[in-house]
């Protein structure tokens, strides 16, 4: 019996020493960081911020390339949450197809596929998102993942060779499941988006559009001149 215990332990070094260990788990590939020097060339982008904000710094992020038969997605959000992007033929939520990377409570990054009810996010169980990665990383949710350019007809699921506005949004989770939006007014693109065109877009967030909105130039422009005409 001692012989038996012997042989196999001897065995076992022999294999080891050989080149032949116990089998063990395939190393995880980094998340690759979002590349915004390739926006507006190869890949369409919208930055939603402080300006010059990139991936790692927008308040929201996000964009788009074509990839054969597919389309990739980059997205990121300053949030510990949720972010998403809705497909819509108007600028309003309702009746959209929503993509969303959502941060669980066990780390991980989770692409679901929602459709917007009225002002309520319903989950659809037909998820045509592939190749899925994301990470949370710097109080951040980021993640990449592709879906089909065609589909068959289908409610829940747009054609994305037709152009569609882009809602974007972001904010809290509860248990895995997104919660409202962190702004009452969440960016909307300012026209349709073709994913034939690739942009670079950038809208400033609220605390940087105090002196860009035409209401608040033309009080500048009031106040200027009262000052000037006012009594010497």
């Amino acid at each position: 019996y001692c012989f038996l215990i012997l042989a196999f332990y001897l065995v076992m070094i022999h294999s080891d020493c050989t080149g032949y260990p116990f089998p063990t788990a395939p190393p995880v590939d980094p998340f690759a960081k979002i590349r915004v020097d390739d926006c507006g060339k190869t890949k369409g982008c919208f930055r939603y911020g402080k300006p010059g904000c990139n991936a790692e710094t927008c308040d929201y992020f996000l964009s788009y390339r074509r990839i054969g038969a597919d389309v990739e997605f980059e997205l990121s959000a300053d949030t510990d949450g949720w972010v998403a992007v809705g497909f819509s033929s108007d600028k309003k939520m309702g009746g959209d197809d929503v993509m969303a990377c959502v941060h669980d409570d066990n780390g991980r990054v989770r692409i679901q596929h929602f459709y917007n009810v009225g002002q309520w996010a319903k989950e659809i169980q037909r998820n045509p998102a592939r190749d899925e990665e994301g990470v949370f990383e710097n109080n951040r949710v980021t993640c990449r993942f592709k879906r089909p350019v065609y589909v068959p007809r289908e409610e829940t699921i747009v054609d994305l060779h037709l152009s569609w506005y882009y809602l974007f949004a972001w904010g809290p989770a509860i248990q895995g499941s997104i919660t409202r939006h962190d702004i009452d007014s969440p960016p909307v693109s300012e026209r349709v988006v073709s994913i034939y065109k690739y942009e670079d877009i950038f809208m400033p967030s609220a605390a940087y559009q105090t002196f860009s909105s035409p209401f608040c130039l033309l009080l500048i422009v009031a106040l200027t001149f009262y000052l000037l005409m006012g009594t010497p």
